[in-house]
């Protein structure tokens, strides 16, 4: 382990390179299966029912620690079935997905109720009492396991690991009181992590409330009062359809082009042709090609015409487009431009996520397998319109919680990279706490 091959960079005195990289002399490697039990749970396949015992599947070991929430469940019989051979879960147990999330790992506490675990999991149990079960998690979601599994799925199409080859992953092992500070500053920027959560939720419902109330006019705003008028959005919009490119059509070079798929992927209801240029997919065709009435302006807004559920049928995407770029909708999207200016272009990235309009949506959306919705239904949908200077105001609160939400989101990120950074540091040693 100490000796090195000619070319490489130095060793650090007090330090040895191995497998996982370069450790501190006096950390150990080895195999997961040398310092942990991993008992295989594929066995026997659960008969799940409305109530008995939660079992752990991939799902439920997707956080830090097993998530019994909305686990299926199963009987008394199956329940003894899936806990014969030491495969109870205990507390200090890890649960490791070893199925197309391959190296998700939760944790079980005192907390949790009798539970068993799915074929698509394994139970990871430590030999020696005092190792920390919040390491070895942490090794697990860092770059040391992450490397060893690119590896592993080199060539394959789905993820997948058996036992034995989970038993085989290296890992360093420091002892374990080095283990458990180590482990205790990175539980440190976990609970930081899950305090953002709880917050970003929490902003999210209000949002969400504020929406509901501010768009169907049952709270107003200071100022403002009368009664608003219902428009169908036919009375509202002039409906088109995109252009029909398939993905593999698609490039970096070309005009903008807007792929119902992204539509259904996107975080955020509009796209903004500046902001998002670098992402937006380009189509290379002549735009003669296109018509006129599949080209993209600003304050435009674009409709899902199929979804597979019918809560995706009222995805949309509100176009901003200051430049007046070349911007083509696509396959499956429907194009409604606006025949007057009784709608506000900041207003329309709020007024179509409301409950009524999801549920109108539901109502006309036909179909089985794939749900969808036609031009013709569409412009039947209905719209309560409040007077420009009220959507303003709206759009503006709105916009306010939106903004505050970003901050969020990006400060949950810059924690996240500190995190990895901090495990990059930890976990090799580079950094020592003891």
């Amino acid at each position: 382990m100490d000796v090195m091959s000619v070319g490489e960079d130095a060793v650090p005195a007090g330090y040895k390179r191995t497998e996982v990289g370069v450790i501190p002399e006096n950390w150990e490697v080895g195999s997961v299966g040398k310092f942990w039990t991993v008992i295989d749970c594929k066995h026997v396949t659960a008969e799940f029912t409305s109530a008995g015992f939660p079992v752990a599947s991939i799902k439920e070991v997707q956080s830090r620690f097993v998530d019994l929430t909305s686990a299926k469940q199963t009987n008394q019989q199956f329940y003894n079935l899936l806990i014969e051979g030491g495969r109870k879960p205990q507390p200090g147990d890890l649960i490791l997905s070893r199925n197309a999330t391959v190296g998700e790992v939760a944790q079980v506490t005192e907390r949790h109720p009798p539970f068993a675990m799915g074929q698509d999991v394994c139970l990871l149990r430590r030999k020696v009492i005092d190792f920390s079960p919040e390491f070895l998690q942490a090794v697990f979601q860092s770059s040391i396991i992450a490397n060893q599994l690119l590896n592993l799925m080199v060539g394959s199409t789905f993820k997948r690991a058996n036992i034995e080859q989970i038993r085989s992953f290296a890992v360093p092992m420091p002892s374990p009181p080095e283990q458990r500070a180590i482990a205790e500053a990175l539980s440190d920027v976990d609970s930081l992590l899950d305090a953002l959560d709880r917050l970003i939720a929490k902003k999210r419902d209000l949002k969400q409330a504020a929406m509901q109330q501010l768009l169907t006019g049952q709270t107003r705003l200071p100022g403002f009062a009368g009664v608003w008028e219902v428009r169908t959005l036919e009375q509202l919009f002039d409906f088109s359809g995109g252009y029909s490119a398939s993905r593999n059509q698609l490039s970096t070079q070309g005009y903008c082009y807007l792929h119902y798929g992204d539509i259904h992927g996107a975080s955020k209801t509009y796209v903004d042709t500046r902001s998002d240029y670098q992402d937006i997919p380009k189509l290379n065709i002549s735009l003669s090609q296109v018509s006129p009435s599949s080209l993209l302006k600003d304050g435009d807004v674009v409709f899902v015409d199929a979804s597979e559920d019918d809560e995706g049928t009222s995805k949309h995407i509100v176009i901003v487009n200051k430049d007046n770029l070349p911007f083509i909708s696509g396959l499956h999207t429907i194009v409604a431009k606006r025949k007057n200016n009784e709608l506000v272009n900041e207003y329309l990235r709020y007024c179509f996520q409301t409950t009524a309009i999801r549920q109108q949506f539901s109502f006309y959306a036909v179909g089985t397998k794939v749900s969808g919705i036609s031009k013709t239904n569409i412009a039947k949908l209905t719209l309560p319109v409040p007077s420009p200077p009220e959507q303003t105001a709206i759009a503006a609160v709105l916009s306010d919680m939106d903004a505050e939400l970003a901050a969020l989101g990006a400060r949950r990120e810059k924690t996240r990279a500190l995190k990895q950074a901090m495990m990059q540091e930890l976990l090799t040693g580079r950094t020592r706490l003891v």
